[in-house]
């Protein structure tokens, strides 16, 4: 069976290829054939992914599509990875999560695979739905962080290059955030976060 590799990391920061081995390896167990890797380096939360467009363009019906984990794939909201789901669909493609086994049964036919199926769909659309809260979670303990600082007087932004400020912008630049999250989180505009991004050299993809 074909299959085409999805590797995502937040950003440039972060590594892609991080896991490639470790699909690899899981092809060769389970007979798969991967035909195409595609790495991408863009945030989870959203939909429209250069990379991701790709491979489901490059897809045909009856292949596999594999990926680590289903966080690595998606930390959409509801409606647009209820839309992912439905283009999967449309490609034929087939989803195995490497650490959810029981996705490994869509690799079969049959009617088990058929109840299997059924079953993955909601076991999916669980974790999906998990990754996307626990997104937000971590966003909102960063924010709540920031308000507890501003209210003890220490001083988070501002004008010109102040270095607290700059080092929490760095931070969360190497996290799954927008430059609109961070601007918010940090109280300041989004052109700031960009050229703070601009001086530390750090590639975030925008909103």
């Amino acid at each position: 069976m074909k299959a085409r590799a999805y590797l995502r990391a937040s950003t440039k920061e972060q590594d892609s290829r991080r896991a490639e081995e470790l699909l690899s390896s899981f092809a060769i167990t389970n007979q798969l054939e991967i035909i195409d890797t595609y790495f991408e380096n863009y945030s989870g939360t959203k939909l429209n992914r250069p990379v991701l467009n790709k491979l489901l363009l490059d897809s045909n019906l009856g292949e596999v599509l594999l990926v680590e984990s289903v966080d690595r794939l998606s930390r959409l909201s509801y409606d647009d990875f209820d839309t992912l789901k439905r283009r999967l669909s449309d490609n034929g493609l087939r989803l195995v999560v490497v650490d959810l086994p029981t996705t490994h049964m869509n690799l079969s036919t049959g009617i088990t695979g058929e109840v299997m199926r059924v079953i993955n769909n909601m076991l999916i659309d669980l974790m999906a739905t998990m990754a996307r809260l626990d997104q937000e979670k971590r966003i909102e303990r960063i924010k709540q962080g920031m308000d507890r600082a501003k209210i003890q007087g220490r001083r988070i932004g501002g004008r010109g290059k102040n270095k607290q400020f700059r080092e929490q912008v760095e931070k969360y630049l190497a996290r799954d955030m927008t430059a609109q999250e961070i601007s918010k989180l940090v109280g300041c505009g989004v052109a700031t976060v960009y050229r703070v991004q601009k001086e530390f050299s750090v590639k975030l993809y925008p909103k």
